[in-house]
C-alpha cells in the first residue's frame, strides 16, 4: 500500500493520536512502535515521509535512520523529547531532514508535514525536467558546470566529480541548483528558507547542516570552502570564478 506518512514512536498513544489526526486531514498515515516493525512495514509498503522518534525501546531511531538511508530517499523528520544540540546535530548528520522537539502541537506538525510532502512531491514530478531558468553559458544540455571536472546533472539529480558520480539528497540537489542559479550573489538565510525550503518552521541550524553536507561533496577541503562561502551574519554565496 501507499502511505504519505509513517509514524515511528515507542509511545503508542502519541503514535496513534498522530496517525489518526493526520488521516482526518487526508494525509494517509500508519504507525509502528518498534525498530523491527518499521523495517518490516517499509519492506511491504511505500511511504513518502517518516516521523521518527529517537527512543525506540532497546533500539535507537538514529540506528533506524541509518538503515533507512541505505535503502530509501524519503524525507525523515525526527520527533523527540531530547533537546540537546548534540542530538539535533546527530540526527541531521546521519540523514534526517529536520528535528522537531516535543512537546509539539499536532496542528503545527501537520503544517510542517504538508509543506515537506508538497515540496518533495513537486521535486519528484520535476525530476526529469531541466530547470526553467537559464544559469549561464556554462550550461550544456542537462549539465550545469561547476568546475572544469565537476557538474550538476539536472536530469538525474546527481553530481559528477571527475569520473565519480555522487548521489544527492533531494534537498541537497535543490539547494545546489539554487546556488548555481544565483552564483556570485549573496543569498540570505531568509531567502534560502523561503525560496528553497518553502517551510516557515525550518531553523537556521538545519540549513547550516545541509550546507556543510554540500561542501563535503563539492569542496576540496570542506573546512576551507572555496566555492560555497559563508557571509557571516547574512547567508551564503556560490563563487565559481566566472561571471553570471
Amino acid at each position: 500500500m501507499n502511505y504519505k506518512c509513517l509514524v515511528i514512536d515507542d509511545d503508542e498513544t502519541i503514535a496513534v493520536n498522530t496517525a489518526e489526526y493526520f488521516n482526518i486531514f487526508d494525509i494517509s498515515t500508519a504507525y509502528v512502535t518498534s525498530f523491527e516493525d518499521a523495517v518490516s512495514f517499509l519492506d511491504k509498503n511505500t511511504v513518502s515521509l517518516l516521523l521518527l522518534d529517537i527512543n525506540l525501546g532497546d533500539r535507537s531511531g538514529f540506528e533506524l535512520c541509518k538503515e533507512v538511508r541505505r535503502r530509501y530517499d524519503m524525507p525523515i523528520l525526527f520527533i523527540s523529547a531530547r533537546t540537546s544540540d548534540d542530538d539535533v546535530l546527530t540526527a541531521l548528520n546521519i540523514g534526517g531532514d529536520d528535528y522537531i522537539k516535543k512537546p509539539f502541537t499536532l496542528k503545527i506538525l501537520l503544517a510542517k508535514v504538508k509543506a515537506i510532502l508538497g515540496r518533495y512531491e513537486r521535486m519528484t514530478e520535476a525530476a526529469s525536467a531541466a530547470p526553467a531558468k537559464a544559469v549561464s553559458a556554462s550550461m550544456n544540455g542537462n549539465e550545469l558546470r561547476i568546475t572544469d571536472d565537476m557538474f550538476l546533472d539536472t536530469a538525474a539529480h546527481n553530481l559528477h566529480k571527475g569520473s565519480t558520480v555522487i548521489s544527492l539528497k533531494a534537498m541537497e540537489y535543490k539547494m545546489l541548483l539554487y546556488l548555481l542559479q544565483n552564483k556570485n550573489r549573496v543569498i540570505t538565510k531568509d531567502e534560502f528558507l523561503k525560496n528553497v525550503w518553502e517551510d516557515d518552521y525550518v531553523g537556521e541550524g538545519t540549513l547550516a547542516v545541509h550546507i556543510r553536507h554540500l561542501r563535503e561533496k563539492i569542496e576540496h577541503d570542506p573546512n576551507m570552502p572555496e566555492m560555497i562561502k559563508t557571509v557571516w551574519g547574512v547567508g551564503y554565496i556560490m563563487e565559481t570564478g566566472d561571471e553570471q
